[in-house]
């Protein structure tokens, strides 16, 4: 079951918490010593947990649609009573000082955090050479999408209900698409950062990723809104992600830009993208041709302010200890210090000329439509021949990265499987804190097609 139907079985009795984390808690052990999605499983505290929110709900205080719904959470969100590690051996004996909002938030809601998501190294974008990576549920020799590797896998495998995961590349995104789940990258300061151990504070954002857009709306109403403790958390009221879910998206003018796409990506994924097209269509979207600006020197700029931002993030830690850091992130941390303040300050100024042109676009359309990513269902072997950024941000992220730059927010929804049977995905992009009408567009979508409901054969024949 979704967490929206799984939600509705809790609230009218039909099952409790403690039987939907057992047999989370089963599945995981079953299942993930082949997947490694999870790094730690919380199992005593979830049950605990359950355990509470069984005997609140029988007596009649049952909290929303997130209470006795086991949840992971990407292991870069501090929790101070499970290990929070980051991906990375710097991080070994380090203790979260406080909760993260977000996580607050979640538990407030009713949500039991199972456990914490593997994830790549300080939340970049390879995994440590000590941490065994998580392995796609839909095929073990193709990509699971960085850095929320472990978040995409496990909703993907079904060994949680959703997980939170952040973005300052595509790290939701590229996840999503890869292993077939839906993912929302919201606008910058939609939700609060406060306690997420950051990559590019910029270029940051925290969202969900869940199996359809409905258990994503969900989350994301529990954890969106201003928040004290994060100057840059936005004061912009949150909607009720829910109530305009079955709106439908007749009448609403869709951009599409096919230079764009198609000049960076495979015929598979073209094909996919007007597929999606013949849908919204028919569900009385009109389609309008925009011109999308070229990202490649936004993504060029993208790999400056990232390197910079990363290594004030990691000062105390790196050079100090150096020797603990695995060889793509020491490389980063090795661009961040010797990028001078002329090259930063042209990245930046590209990047507020480049919001401005993208903001513009929504004078004329309602929401954009652009790929997941330029290849359906890239293998390991592609991945590893990219190189280091900006070539590899340039190859894999063209479609991902330019909305953390611009800072729009973004849903991923699953639209069909490349010739190997690996999930592709797609995105509508809307203007700023339009989080509301990207939900109702991407459930109207997921109520006409099947994509969602498709599942990995578990175990997997390694």
């Amino acid at each position: 079951m979704s967490l929206t139907e799984t939600a509705e079985a809790i609230r009218t009795g039909a099952i409790t918490p403690v039987s939907v984390v057992e047999a989370y808690l089963s599945r995981i052990a079953e299942l993930d010593g082949q997947l490694h999605s999870f790094a730690t499983v919380a199992a005593d505290r979830a049950l605990v947990q359950a355990h509470n929110a069984t005997r609140e709900i029988c007596n009649g205080q049952w909290r929303g649609l997130l209470h006795g719904i086991p949840l992971g959470l990407k292991d870069a969100i501090y929790t101070t009573e499970i290990k929070t590690g980051l991906g990375s051996p710097v991080f070994t004996d380090w203790h979260a000082p406080h909760n993260a909002t977000v996580v607050t938030r979640i538990e407030q809601a009713g949500g039991i955090v199972i456990g914490k998501l593997t994830l790549t190294e300080g939340v970049y974008a390879d995994h440590h050479p000590t941490t065994e990576a998580p392995v796609n549920p839909w095929g073990p020799a193709h990509w699971t999408g960085t850095s929320s590797s472990g978040a995409g896998v496990a909703v993907a495998a079904g060994l949680c209900l959703g997980s939170l995961g952040t973005d300052t590349g595509g790290s939701i995104r590229l996840p999503s698409s890869c292993c077939g789940v839906v993912g929302i990258k919201p606008t910058w300061g939609r939700v609060s950062r406060y306690g997420v151990f950051p990559l590019a504070e910029s270029l940051d954002h925290v969202g969900p990723m869940c199996r359809t857009v409905a258990d994503s709306a969900a989350m994301l109403g529990a954890i969106a809104g201003a928040d004290s403790a994060d100057p840059t958390a936005s004061l912009a009221p949150v909607p009720d992600y829910m109530a305009t879910l079955d709106d439908g998206i007749a009448g609403r003018r869709i951009g599409i830009d096919w230079r764009y796409i198609r000049s960076r990506s495979t015929d598979e994924v073209v094909a996919s993208i007007e597929a999606v097209l013949s849908v919204v269509t028919r569900l009385g979207a009109e389609i309008v041709p925009v011109s999308f600006p070229d990202p490649d020197d936004i993504l060029r700029g993208w790999a400056v302010e990232c390197a910079v931002e990363a290594a004030i993030a990691h000062e105390g830690l790196y050079p100090e200890q150096k020797h603990n850091y695995g060889p793509r992130l020491t490389a980063l941390l090795e661009r961040g210090h010797k990028f001078d303040a002329m090259t930063l300050a042209r990245a930046q100024k590209s990047r507020r000329d480049f919001q401005g042109i993208v903001s513009r676009l929504f004078a004329d359309v309602d929401m954009l439509i652009v790929p997941g990513l330029p290849v359906a269902g890239p293998t390991m072997d592609h991945m590893a021949s990219l190189g280091e950024d900006p070539a590899a941000i340039l190859a894999i992220g063209p479609f991902t990265a330019p909305f953390d730059v611009s800072l729009h927010p973004t849903i991923t929804v699953p639209c069909g499987f490349s010739d190997r049977g690996i999930p592709i995905g797609f995105q509508f992009v809307g203007p700023y804190f339009s989080e509301a009408l990207l939900c109702t567009a991407g459930h109207a979508y997921q109520t006409a097609t099947d994509w969602h409901h498709r599942r990995p054969v578990l175990p997997l024949e390694l």
